[in-house]
């Protein structure tokens, strides 16, 4: 599932028209954008970059509250993709790295089990920008449990953490089978995790999955339980899936 948006989000060109604010802030860009007086042999050496440039993808794991145990394996698992399809996977938990100049390296920032308030407020309006022009966003689990006092971020993740029962299985029923982030799994699908409960239902994305409330106990959301869901902002793009709690999450082929 994560692999496969990773392939297309990198296939698609993202994140290459980002310049940064043009307020207060636009020094950051200003460093990124390279000077008035450059000469060819700049451009040819950003040409013969810009395949590495782009495909790229942060993986974010900083936590201000609950730290997951399985944000290691996470971050392996992510490595090992990178390997796989060719791309670069870098991973941070320094929100000092959310500036224009580095932004504009990547494609795709990932959320790994980030918890409450991780970015500052400089911080988030160049992530917002970054994400409006073209920035592909995927947030694991405990991304549903991070800022909550940013509005935008609300709307990006689509839904915020409210509790979670016990670590069990329950069954996942595949809504959307054509698109490419759930095409591969099967209609029904039953799996082991933290499955969390959220503070409202997210209306304004695609969901692509549900969990049956029926198949575990401790949903606050009867009927419709969301477990994967996408949507755009702007040029951005964003998925989020509900699992990944759990240190085995990330050896199972179906969940990567």
């Amino acid at each position: 599932m994560i692999e496969v948006l990773f392939t297309i989000i990198l296939s698609t060109g993202f994140a290459t028209s980002f310049e940064g604010p043009t307020g207060p802030l636009a020094v950051d860009s200003a460093v990124a954008a390279p000077p008035a007086a450059a000469s060819a042999q700049q451009s040819s050496s950003d040409e013969a970059n810009s395949d590495t440039r782009l495909q790229s993808i942060l993986v974010f794991s900083r936590t201000a509250g609950f730290r997951h145990g399985s944000i290691k394996p996470g971050q392996k698992a992510l490595g090992a993709l990178g390997k796989k399809f060719g791309f670069h996977v870098e991973v941070t938990e320094d929100p000092a790295r959310f500036t224009a100049t580095e932004l504009q390296k990547h494609q795709v920032v990932v959320f790994l089990n980030t918890t409450q308030d991780v970015l500052a407020a400089p911080q988030e309006q160049l992530f917002e920008q970054w994400i409006r022009s073209g920035g592909g966003y995927v947030g694991i689990h405990a991304a549903a449990d991070t800022e909550y006092q940013w509005s935008f971020y609300g709307q990006l993740v689509g839904a915020y953490f409210s509790g979670h029962p016990r670590v069990q299985p329950a069954l996942i029923e595949v809504k959307n089978q054509q698109h490419p982030a759930t095409a591969h799994l099967p209609k029904k699908w039953t799996r082991t995790d933290e499955w969390y409960n959220f503070k409202e239902f997210p209306e304004h994305v695609e969901v692509l999955a549900y969990l049956d409330t029926d198949s575990y106990q401790g949903s606050t959301m009867k009927g419709k339980h969301p477990a994967i869901w996408c949507h755009e902002i702007d040029q951005g793009r964003a998925l989020y899936t509900v699992g990944g709690h759990t240190d085995q999450s990330f050896s199972e082929p179906l969940f990567l």
